[in-house]
C-alpha cells in the first residue's frame, strides 16, 4: 500500500472512532436530560453533566485531531480502551453524577 493510502485508512479509522466515542458522550447528556424531565435530576445536575461532556469531548477531539493520524490510528488497536467520560470528570468531583445526592445538585 502507498503512504497516501495508509494515511487515508488511518484518517477513516480515527474518524469512525471519534464519531462512535462522541455518540457515547452524547448519550450521557441525553440520559441526564431524560432524568431531569422525569424529576430524577435537578437542573444543576444536568449542568454538571454538560460540563463533564464538554471536557470529555475536548479531550477526545485532541486525541483524534492533534498529532500524526497514523500514530493515533495505531493506538486504537491493541491498547486498552480510553474512558473519555471519566477523562472529562472535573478534578474536584471524581464521582459520577448518579452518586451525588440530590441535595448537592439543587
Amino acid at each position: 500500500m502507498s503512504q497516501k493510502s495508509d494515511r487515508q485508512q488511518a484518517r477513516e479509522a480515527v474518524a469512525a472512532y471519534h464519531e462512535a466515542e462522541l455518540a457515547e458522550l452524547v448519550a450521557h447528556v441525553a440520559e441526564a436530560i431524560d432524568r431531569f424531565r422525569s424529576d430524577e435530576l435537578k437542573v444543576f445536575g444536568v449542568d454538571e453533566v454538560l460540563f463533564q461532556y464538554s471536557r470529555a469531548a475536548k479531550e477526545l477531539w485532541k486525541f483524534c485531531n492533534v498529532g500524526n493520524v497514523q500514530v493515533t490510528a495505531g493506538q486504537l488497536h491493541g491498547a486498552p480502551p480510553i474512558d473519555w467520560w471519566e477523562r472529562g470528570t472535573p478534578r474536584r468531583t471524581r464521582r459520577p453524577v448518579e452518586e451525588v445526592p440530590t441535595s448537592e445538585l439543587e
